[in-house]
C-alpha cells in the first residue's frame, strides 16, 4: 500500500482498455486515480452497438483465450460466467474466384506441412512447387530484423506470401508483409526459426509449443479465441466500474509539463483549460498524440521522435444483416480472408452468427473489413458508399440476394499501430527515454501487441512502474492470470 498522505495522485491519459486496467491494477493501492479520455465515450477500439436488434461489436470482436491476461481480467472483475466460445474457427481464403480452405497447419499463413497446404489448391503448382524448396535450401541467416514477407518469400516463395501471410497479417495489423517486422509480429516463429534450417520446421515446432500441456498430439485443444456474451464491448465499462478511479470523459490533455512535486496535466479547451496535479501519470495513448505530450518535457524530445515514427493504419467495418434465407448454401465456417494481390476491397469476412452461436437470431450478422495501411482513399467514400462495396463483394463471394436488412458502418482512423521493421528497437528507446522521467509511463497498444490481452499486459507493466516510483509494492495482489 501507498504511504502518502494526502493519498498519492495518479493521472491516466487515455481511456481505453489499456488505461483502464491500469486503473484497475491501481486500485487499493492507497492511490488517488483519475483516468482523462479525450472523446464522449471510453473503451477505444472496444465498443458495442446494436444490429438488427443484436448487440454486435463494432470494434475487436473477440481476444485471444489461451493468454492469460484478457481472461484473467475478466474473471478478476466477476465476468467468467460471460464468456462465450466460437462454434468454429475454421476459415478460408477467396481468392481467384472461388473459396480455398486455410491449411490445417499453419502459424500465421506459415505452413507447417507441405502436403497439407497442397491440398488447399491455394497455390499455383509453381507456386506449391517453390514452397517445397523450403525443405532443401540452407538455412537463411538474418543480421537483425527483416520483414516477414521478405524471411518467408525467401524459404517459401512469393505466393505463400501474397495469398497466405499477407492476409492473415492484414487481417490483424491492416499492415503489409513487405513492411510488417519479422520479430515484432511473429516473435515465437522468428526465435524458433534460428533452432531450424527449414521455416516449415520451425512452424511445426511452434505449433507444438502452442498444445496444451499434457495433451496429446491431435487431441482437441480448447479454443483459441473467446469473447463476452454481450459483446467485447461491454469490457471497458466493466473495468471502469471495478476500478473505483475517477473516469472524466471529453477530457483531452493539451499539455503535460514537470512540477517542482510531480506532473501538471493541462485538460480541455484553450478557452477553457484547467490544471490538474499529479504524482504520476500513465500515457495510455495511441503513439503519436504520445509523442506530442512528451515533446513539450523538458529531455522529452528525442522520445517524442521516436514515438512518431510509429505509423498507424485506418479502416473501416462494414456490418451487414441478412435474413437467413439469402444465402444460397448453408454458412459453415467462420469467416475468409482476401489477398490484397487479388485487388479488392474487402480484406476480410467473419460470419458473425456462425461464428459466435450466442447471436444467432434468424438472421446473419456480416462484418467486412475494408482498408489497410496505404488504401486510405478507399475510406474516403460515404457509409453508404463503403457499405455498397461491402454487399457487393460479398455477393460475389457467397451468392447472398437481396438488400440487407440493417447496416452500421464504424471508421478507425489511425487505429493499428504498424509494427515495422525496428519495432523492437524503437520501443527499447521509448522506454529507456520514459523510464529517465520519473513518474512517467505509457501502455498500449503501440508497444509489445496490439489484442486486449497485450494492452492489458502493457498496463499491468506501467502500473508496476508508477507503484514502484511511488515507493509502494507491485500490485502483486492485483495481478491476474489464468487462475484467477
Amino acid at each position: 500500500m501507498i504511504s502518502a498522505e494526502p493519498p498519492a495522485r495518479v493521472a491516466i491519459v487515455g481511456g481505453g482498455i489499456a488505461g483502464l486496467a491500469a486503473a484497475y491494477f491501481l486500485r487499493d493501492q492507497g492511490a488517488e486515480v483519475t483516468v482523462l479520455e479525450g472523446s464522449p465515450r471510453i473503451g477505444g477500439k472496444l465498443a458495442v452497438s446494436a444490429v438488427a436488434g443484436l448487440a454486435v461489436d463494432a470494434g475487436a470482436e473477440a481476444l485471444l483465450a489461451r493468454r492469460p491476461e484478457g481472461v484473467g481480467l475478466i474473471g478478476a472483475i466477476g465476468l467468467a460466467g460471460e464468456l462465450a466460445g466460437p462454434a468454429t474457427t475454421s476459415a478460408s481464403i477467396w481468392t481467384r474466384g472461388r473459396f480455398r480452405a486455410l491449411p490445417g497447419r499453419h502459424f500465421m499463413g506459415v505452413p507447417a506441412d507441405l502436403d497439407d497446404l497442397a491440398r488447399c489448391r491455394i497455390l499455383s503448382p509453381a507456386g506449391l512447387q517453390r514452397a517445397r524448396r523450403d525443405a532443401d535450401l540452407p538455412a537463411s541467416r538474418r543480421n537483425g530484423d527483416v520483414p516477414v514477407g521478405d524471411y518467408v518469400g525467401a524459404r517459401f516463395g512469393a505466393e505463400v506470401v501474397d495469398r497466405l501471410v499477407d492476409p492473415l497479417l492484414g487481417g490483424v495489423y491492416a499492415g503489409r508483409a513487405d513492411q510488417l517486422s519479422f520479430e515484432a509480429t511473429l516473435p515465437v516463429l522468428a526465435e524458433e526459426s534460428r533452432r531450424h534450417r527449414s521455416l516449415a520446421d520451425a512452424a511445426a515446432a511452434v505449433l507444438g509449443q502452442a498444445r496444451q500441456p499434457g495433451a496429446a498430439a491431435g487431441a482437441e485443444q480448447p479454443p483459441v479465441f473467446t469473447t463476452l456474451a454481450g459483446g467485447l464491448g461491454t469490457l471497458p465499462r466493466a473495468v471502469a466500474n471495478a476500478s473505483g478511479a475517477h473516469i472524466g470523459t471529453n477530457a483531452t490533455v493539451r499539455e503535460l509539463g514537470r512540477t517542482p512535486a510531480g506532473w501538471r496535466l493541462t485538460v480541455g479547451s484553450a478557452a477553457a483549460a484547467r490544471n490538474i496535479e499529479a504524482d504520476a501519470v500513465i500515457l495510455a495513448l495511441p503513439a503519436r498524440p504520445a509523442s506530442r505530450l512528451v515533446r513539450g518535457i523538458d529531455g522529452g524530445a528525442a522520445v517524442a521522435a521516436v514515438l512518431a515514427e510509429i505509423e498507424y493504419a485506418s479502416m473501416a467495418i462494414v456490418t451487414l444483416a441478412y435474413p437467413v434465407g439469402s444465402f444460397p448454401l448453408p454458412i459453415t465456417g467462420s469467416g475468409y480472408l482476401v489477398p490484397a494481390v487479388d485487388g479488392r476491397a474487402v480484406k476480410a469476412v467473419t460470419f458473425s452468427t456462425v461464428k459466435w452461436p450466442h447471436l444467432a437470431d434468424g438472421i446473419h450478422i456480416v462484418r467486412c473489413s475494408i482498408g489497410r495501411i496505404g488504401e486510405e482513399a478507399v475510406l474516403q467514400r460515404d457509409d453508404a458508399e463503403l457499405a455498397g462495396i461491402a454487399a457487393a463483394d460479398l455477393a460475389e463471394a457467397t451468392g447472398v440476394t437481396g438488400r440487407a436488412v440493417d447496416t452500421r458502418v464504424t471508421r478507425w482512423g489511425g487505429g493499428l499501430p504498424q509494427y515495422t521493421v525496428g519495432h523492437l528497437d524503437r520501443v527499447g528507446r521509448i522506454r529507456a527515454g520514459i523510464a529517465a522521467q520519473p513518474g512517467l509511463a505509457v501502455c498500449g497498444a503501440a508497444y509489445d501487441g496490439i489484442g486486449v490481452p497485450a494492452c492489458i499486459a502493457s498496463a499491468q507493466r506501467a502500473a508496476d512502474q508508477v507503484l514502484g516510483y511511488l515507493g509502494a509494492p507491485a500490485a502483486r495482489g492485483q495481478r491476474v492470470d489464468a487462475r484467477e
